[in-house]
């Protein structure tokens, strides 16, 4: 896989807002320096102080129009190139954009980097459990992105949230980990953890660690194709 070299959305819209702030300055400075010109002729040396005066209001002005425009440091998530890798294969293979998946990918990352589980983990129950559909429901009434069951879990909820919140993608990722490792930590080991965490601690074969575990490793390989091209 030939990795690209194309902006990013979050780039963009920085660009972008750069762009006019440099465009709306010019314009000030522009209407300033006409206005002098005018002023200088026909000696109205008032007016020109007045405007001189209104510059910098007028440049405060333009700078928080752009601020509102550009997205907040912290909301402009970096992934790793492991995360990169496994994001474009899964955009691929399960039809989804790059956009979409990025909130997802960046909850992953910093909720495994939280919890001390591998994002990739979390991000190959999400394909096993939803197929990254974030509506997701089960006939059970397990809901979301992990398919984590509200009535169960209402307490890992943010204190303002309420059950509407495990439909939201981020919020259900950020749960939803949290029951994974739970289960990982009460059963004593990940393939069991696993199991019990799809319902399944009744199947001697671990069919469904095996298929989750199974994902990861194509995860995985995808993280490392991107490395290596």
């Amino acid at each position: 896989m030939i990795a690209s070299n194309t902006l990013s959305p979050s780039m963009l819209r920085i660009s972008a807002a750069a762009l006019a702030l440099v465009q709306k300055f010019l314009m000030v400075a522009g209407l300033i320096f006409i206005t002098g010109l005018i002023g200088l002729q026909i000696g109205h040396s008032g007016l020109i102080d007045g405007l001189k005066s209104l510059l910098p209001s007028a440049e405060a002005s333009v700078a928080e129009e752009v601020a509102e425009e550009l997205p907040a440091a912290d909301s402009v998530a970096v992934l790793s190139p492991r995360m990169r890798g496994a994001l474009d294969y899964v955009s691929r293979r399960y039809r989804v954009s790059n956009e979409a998946l990025q909130p997802i990918f960046a909850t992953a990352q910093s909720v495994g980097k939280e919890l001390h589980l591998d994002p990739l983990l979390i991000v190959a129950v999400i394909g096993v459990e939803s197929g990254f559909n974030p509506f997701s429901q089960s006939v059970f009434g397990a809901q979301g992105l992990m398919q984590v069951v509200p009535r169960f879990h209402m307490d890992k909820l943010p204190e303002e949230a309420d059950r509407a919140a495990f439909l939201d993608p981020v919020t259900n990722v950020q749960v939803g980990a949290k029951v994974l490792k739970e289960s990982i930590r009460r059963f004593g080991g990940l393939e069991e953890g696993l199991q019990q965490f799809g319902g399944a601690m009744s199947d001697p074969d671990r069919r469904y660690s095996s298929k989750v575990l199974a994902e990861k490793q194509r995860l995985e390989q995808a993280a490392q194709r991107l490395r290596t091209s």
